[in-house]
């Protein structure tokens, strides 16, 4: 009897590790699960971090409605006292475009609120069932959110800056074209919700913006086909058009606002951020950028604007704020 009970067992357990192994196989959103779970903890490990950092006089207006959906809200920080317009820096969170949320960023857009700026951290909807280019057309929405309610969030419509980390700058950027080229914004379906003239500037840090550039074989190959095959909703994201406008790069143009860019010499992305100011250097875009010697000691990581605990962080937040005061309307 325990002998068959043992049997038993033993072929609950291989049937289940069986549909586990095809799970991953034919589907990336077992994956993408563990994915978050990281992010989630890498977000929680930041916002610490930069605790200490956020002024206290910030005034923060959590998780205003933009659209219907559940993840369609946004939060609002500016210094407290504020009773009119101020230039303000609409962020969209990185996360692979699968993962992270706004809460991530929160302490980093308050210590940007507290240099005397309305700062705003867009949610959008990652995870199963969302694909590209859901998030892109969400963040565009919530620009139109912001514009046609500025008087009640102490928001000047005419004095935006669209920023991002991560898969956020290429999100910002791809949204900074929307806005910028008319036959780009066509080939995408979306029509921008902000006029090209409000858009002041853009801050792409630690972006991706080439995916042709991406290694999808070396160390970070699994995750790299991983978030791309479950962001596109294909397999086969490198032979598919409609995802190939992702590609920021490509397709920039002289019309692009200026920009602001960076990335750590210990980022993987950093040789795309590079060719972008290149790109839009070529084009006659006004780009001002933050790069390191390949021999900066200790290597800077990915997403090494947060951490304000070192001087990279700080002259990373400097070059930020002088940027955005340059750039933006009086």
């Amino acid at each position: 009897m325990i002998k068959r009970i043992l049997l038993w067992l033993l072929a609950i357990a291989a049937v289940l590790a069986v549909a586990v192994a095809l799970a991953f196989r034919f589907t990336p959103w077992p994956s993408v699960a563990i994915i978050q779970y990281v992010f989630s903890r890498g977000d929680q490990a930041s916002e610490a971090a930069l605790e200490k950092h956020v002024p206290a006089n910030i005034v923060t207006r959590r998780d205003l409605a933009y659209g219907k959906g559940p993840d369609e809200t946004l939060d609002v920080n500016y210094p407290e006292g504020t009773n009119g317009p101020l230039p303000t820096i609409v962020w969209a969170h990185g996360g692979g475009w699968i993962g992270g949320s706004k809460a991530g960023i929160a302490n980093y857009l308050k210590v940007l609120a507290g240099h005397g700026y309305t700062t705003v951290g867009v949610e959008y909807s990652t995870g199963f069932g969302s694909t590209y280019p859901k998030p892109v057309e969400q963040v565009n929405a919530a620009l139109g959110y912001l514009a046609g309610n500025a008087g009640a969030l102490n928001i000047d419509p005419g004095a935006i800056v669209l920023a991002g980390d991560s898969a956020g700058a290429q999100i910002a950027a791809q949204i900074a074209i929307i806005i910028t080229d008319p036959s780009y914004a066509g080939r995408m379906g979306i029509s921008p919700t902000l006029d090209p003239k409000r858009l002041d500037g853009v801050l792409l840090l630690s972006g991706a913006f080439d995916m042709e550039q991406l290694d999808l074989n070396g160390r970070f190959g699994w995750f790299v086909r991983t978030v791309l095959w479950a962001y596109s909703g294909t397999r086969d994201f490198m032979n598919d058009e409609r995802f190939a406008l992702i590609s920021v790069t490509h397709h920039v143009t002289s019309a692009f606002p200026p920009a602001f860019i960076s990335s750590g010499n210990g980022d993987p992305l950093a040789p795309q951020a590079v060719a972008l100011a290149q790109r839009l250097g070529t084009l006659g875009v006004k780009a001002d950028s933050l790069f390191f010697p390949d021999d900066y000691t200790p290597p800077l990581p990915h997403e090494y604007q947060f951490n304000l605990d070192t001087p990279a962080g700080q002259e990373a937040l400097a070059r930020t704020l002088a940027f955005v005061k340059a750039w933006v309307q009086p």
